[in-house]
């Protein structure tokens, strides 16, 4: 059985306005990344200030590293808590070199041998005397990683990491700072708004929504069996076609559809459709339509109407081009069962 490093039990925290916790439970598996996923306010900053202790929760329990840090019956303080930060500024100290910035915290007769050890693990052996402003947006990073695992605490928060760096910048560090996470062997939670980064950061992937978890799995579960319509809608572009259970399938408008979910024969249910699952053909008998085609380089996304009025998205190579106010016909080819939900009007 999995150790696990961290385990956030029925978490409650109040706000006037955003951010709060509704029972919060997560558990985080030593060794692993969880990538924690989620809209703007949801509550993601104030689970960490949580696991770090710089705010208390309402209700709840917290354990890190197998010992109890909160409690009805107990709080210890963000200093005696092994919990290590990695900030969206980065947080380095200006009038410290880089050498100084990674020692900060550590202590020992042998802490040369660590801070040359963790600039080696991130790549920088050559940037002991370097200052901060002396150094690019992803070597900072780099650098406030090293701090922050320096103590080998029993988990490392990753909040935001990669918000100030440009888009080339952002992919570049990214599969640095995963390849340093996994040869170090940390537990670390990634927090991010970005679906992609998600995907590829995650060993797990935790969504959260209006202060609870939604959904825990791996990156493949999560994205292509979503538990809920927030989850199938927040990490992806879905459509959802509604559509009555039968016997052999969910017969909506495009066709009989294969759902992963269970449902009952004669249950009203909305299928979520994403546009990798739709092809689409000019076809001059259909009543669906091409709206709007939007050029993303390597692919088109067709927004095509169908004849109940609803919208559908199709992904379709550079090389597809259809004309809009073309009638095409809708053909579903996902390869794969589909999520569907209750529908709920």
């Amino acid at each position: 059985m999995s150790e696990i490093a961290v385990r956030c039990e029925g978490l409650v925290k109040t706000f006037s306005d955003t951010g709060a916790l509704n029972g919060l439970s997560l558990d985080v598996v030593k060794g692993e990344i969880l990538a924690l996923i989620g809209p703007s306010g949801c509550g993601k900053t104030t689970l960490l200030r949580l696991i770090t202790g710089v705010a208390k929760p309402d209700a709840g329990s917290i354990e890190v590293g197998g010992r109890v840090m909160v409690s009805p019956e107990r709080f210890v303080p963000p200093e005696f808590r092994r919990v290590g930060m990695v900030f969206q500024n980065y947080a380095l100290f200006p009038h410290l070199s880089v050498a100084a910035n990674i020692a900060y915290g550590l202590h020992g007769a042998d802490k040369d041998d660590q801070v040359a050890a963790m600039l080696q693990l991130v790549g920088l052996s050559g940037y002991a005397d370097r200052m901060p402003n002396e150094l690019s947006g992803g070597e900072q990073q780099r650098v406030a990683l090293a701090r922050a695992m320096g103590p080998r605490p029993d988990v490392l928060l990753l909040d935001e990491p990669f918000s100030n760096l440009d888009s080339g910048q952002r992919v570049h560090v990214r599969n640095e700072v995963r390849a340093i996470l996994r040869m170090s062997g940390a537990t670390a939670i990634f927090v991010t708004h970005h679906q992609e980064e998600a995907l590829f950061m995650g060993d797990r992937i935790a969504v959260q929504h209006q202060g609870s978890i939604q959904q825990v799995g791996n990156p493949g579960d999560v994205f292509g069996n979503p538990a809920t319509r927030f989850v199938a809608t927040f990490m992806g572009e879905t459509d959802f076609l509604p559509g009555e259970v039968t016997a052999e399938g969910v017969q909506t408008e495009i066709g009989l559809l294969q759902s992963t979910h269970p449902v009952n024969v004669g249950d009203q249910v909305e299928v979520a459709v994403r546009a990798d699952d739709v092809r689409i053909a000019p076809d001059p008998t259909s009543g669906a339509i091409v709206l709007t085609r939007e050029y993303r380089g390597m692919v088109n996304v067709y927004r095509v109407r169908l004849p109940s009025g609803r919208f559908i998205h199709s992904l379709q190579r550079h090389t597809v081009r259809i004309a809009p106010a073309t009638p095409v016909r809708v053909l579903m080819d996902p390869g794969h069962e589909l999520a569907c939900f209750i529908n709920s009007n």
